[in-house]
């Protein structure tokens, strides 16, 4: 359904807009669905105010990562990790994950969609692969802190590790959404395999 012109918005709150309604596209039909006229229908602009602020489909790809982004950095915003010990920092990161689950699930559909053209699509992948880099290095990091305090075990590959809570952490998500347990059971799994035995002996591991 067409809607009527919107009132003039700032050039932010319309790219916005925009980036939300292409989000939701890619949630319904995929990102073979992504039309520049249905955007510019659920935003209520004409298809020439669209190419304005988007003019290529780079363009589109790109705010539509950013967003996603501006996401991710406002909720890491919300629960501040520095100085805190790594087993609390580790725990802080599932959290994170959980509440994306339940407050914006459409924001890891989208990155599954995305990450999933990104393996055949070079402009898909230039945004989608660093974020996906940053994520495991964040993981990574906070292994490799507590392999150092002795939180985690001594023989622990920090980068490995961080394939198996990221993977922990999407698993759960794909396989189970309807079980909002099924995240607390692997990740209590998880962590009987990578904590310290003198970690288990002072903590409910």
């Amino acid at each position: 359904m067409t809607h009527p012109p919107s009132k003039y918005q700032p050039t932010d709150d319309r790219k916005r807009a925009i980036a939300a309604a292409a989000r939701s596209l890619i949630v319904e039909k995929g990102f073979e669905g992504l039309r520049t006229r249905e955007i510019a229908d659920r935003v209520g602009i004409n298809i020439a105010t669209l190419h304005y602020h988007i003019p290529t489909k780079e363009a589109l790809i790109e705010l539509v990562a950013q967003s996603m982004k501006d996401d991710f950095m406002a909720q890491s915003m919300r629960h501040p990790r520095t100085g805190l010990p790594p087993l609390e920092q580790l725990q802080i990161k599932v959290d994170q994950h959980r509440e994306t689950r339940r407050d914006n699930p459409e924001l890891l559909l989208v990155m599954e969609e995305m990450g999933r053209r990104a393996r055949h699509d070079e402009s898909i992948a230039r945004y989608i692969n660093p974020m996906r880099a940053f994520w495991h290095q964040q993981v990574a990091d906070i292994l490799e802190a507590g392999v150092a305090d002795g939180t985690f075990r001594a023989d622990l590959d920090p980068w490995a590790g961080a394939y198996m809570v990221i993977g922990v952490m999407l698993a759960s998500s794909v396989f189970r959404l309807d079980d909002p347990e099924a995240l607390d059971r692997a990740v209590s799994e998880l962590l009987r395999a990578i904590v310290s035995d003198r970690t288990k002996e002072h903590s409910n591991v």
